[in-house]
């Protein structure tokens, strides 16, 4: 009969200790996938802007928690899925590569930028971000969305467009 009681007892604690390790989910240990999940939202607005895009480039200047680890998941999930080359590279940088048409005022393909982020310490870990998508002065898209944890994985919650030209 103890032998149960310990048994029991055992089992009730392994069960209260996972339960509590749930909650103690680090946002910044998942910052790639998490970025990749936000990123991929604001791609995924105004599909016209990707229309013979021959490269997606991403501006990651003003994420200074994101390590080089991080931001090569970020890379490798955009090429795996889009199957055009990605980089790191701000709107400057592509002028520079000559990546911007003059002309045209047009990219060659598209921009990607998170802009703000907010991580909100709850039960959620929610990720809340604002970005936008750019490919020309009359082509662009503001979004902004949620991403946070639920059965072990980092998932969009919300993703909303909130401006558009």
């Amino acid at each position: 009969m103890r032998i149960k009681q310990v048994a029991v007892l055992i089992i009730t604690l392994l069960l209260l200790a996972s339960c509590g390790n749930r909650n103690e989910i680090k946002a910044q240990d998942y910052l790639g996938e998490i970025y990749s999940i936000a990123l991929d939202s604001i791609m995924e607005k105004d599909e016209a802007l990707s229309n013979e895009m021959e490269f997606i480039a991403i501006d990651l200047k003003n994420s200074d928690e994101l390590t080089g680890q991080d931001k090569e998941e970020i890379t490798k999930y955009f090429h795996e899925k889009y199957k055009v080359e990605v980089m790191e590279a701000s709107y400057e940088e592509l002028k520079e590569k000559g990546l911007y048409n003059p002309d045209t005022l047009v990219l060659k393909g598209v921009l990607l930028k998170i802009e703000n982020v907010d991580f909100v310490s709850n039960a959620t870990n929610d990720f809340i971000f604002e970005g936008a998508k750019y490919r020309a002065g009359d082509g662009a898209v503001g979004v902004k969305g949620i991403v946070y944890f639920k059965n072990d994985r980092w998932k969009l919650k919300e993703s909303k467009e909130t401006w558009i030209s």
